[in-house]
Parts: C-alpha cells; structure tokens; sequence
C-alpha cells in the first residue's frame, strides 16, 4: 500500500489553472431566477388567496434555498480546475464527489468552444472536448472567451501532433 501521501486528484508538480469566478456569477443568477421567482409567485399567491401572513412562509424558505445556492456554487466553481501537462490533460471538479479526468492529446478529435446567451453576458465560455469515446465528459466551463480560444488552439496543435505520429 502506497503510505506517501499522494493525492489521486492532485498529482504532484500539476500547475492548475482556475475557471473564472465569473461562473459563480452565471450560476448564481440561474439559481435565483429559478428559486427566486417560483418563492415570490408563491408569496404573491398566498397573500391574495389565504391570509397574509402566509406569505411570509414561501419567502424565508426561498431565501434560505438562495443563502444555501450561493455557498454551494461558490464551492463548486473554486473545485473546477484544468492543467495542460507533455501528454494529456487533466481537469477536476467536485466538492463532495471529486472527478479527474485525464484526456490524453492523441486521443482528442476536436475541440468545441461555446457560449450561450448568458455566458456571453458575462464574459465566458465552455470549451468541450471530443474523443472516440462517447462517454468521455470532458468540458472546461467558465473561461474568459481568450483563454477558451487559447486553450482550443493549443489542444488542437497538441492534439494533431500527437495523431500525426501514430
């Protein structure tokens, strides 16, 4: 048994490179479109409905769901993580159940990067990573639009040279 210490989800020597905070922005807000608004229509509903005071009730508990949403997605976007190493990359991301993924270069096709309408507002894009494989989940969410055209660039170099020797 192996008693050194190493961590399965951090090999030595990695540099890891973060996603940009502005994720958590993107995340947050969903979440309080999603939460927020169902709690006031609620509220709404109970004042007109049944008597007023009622309509306190679905607004703490929207508010507590909001607190509890905004710490979890702070947490999960800080556990995002990317490092680009010889021959493969490797990209991390979990709080309670940890991921790593190791993509080798030779074994990536192509390199998609995207954005929807609310990444775009706020500045980021998710770059994804396609192998033969189709279980394969590789995708890097929250960068800023250079970097994810830095990264695609660089993946497929890496990628098309590592193809080119087999």
């Amino acid at each position: 048994m192996d008693t050194t210490g190493a961590d399965a989800f951090d090999p030595p020597g990695t540099p890891w490179h973060p996603v940009s905070p502005r994720l958590a922005t993107v995340r947050r807000g969903l979440a309080a479109a999603l939460i927020g608004v169902p709690a006031l229509g609620s509220a709404v509903l109970l004042a007109l409905v049944a008597a007023p005071g009622w309509a306190a009730v679905p607004v703490v508990v929207g508010a507590a769901l909001l607190a509890w949403a905004w710490v979890v997605v702070g947490r999960q976007v800080a556990a995002w993580g990317y490092a680009e190493r010889d021959d493969d990359l490797l990209l991390r991301n979990g709080v309670l159940f940890r991921r790593l993924v190791v993509v080798p270069y030779g074994r990536m096709q192509f390199v998609d990067v995207t954005a929807g309408p609310l990444d775009r507002a706020a500045g980021v894009a998710r770059v994804q990573l396609h192998t033969a494989s189709a279980t394969t989940d590789a995708s890097i969410p929250g960068l800023t639009p250079a970097e994810a055209a830095r990264l695609r660039d660089r993946l497929a170099a890496r990628g098309e040279a590592r193809a080119a020797g087999l």
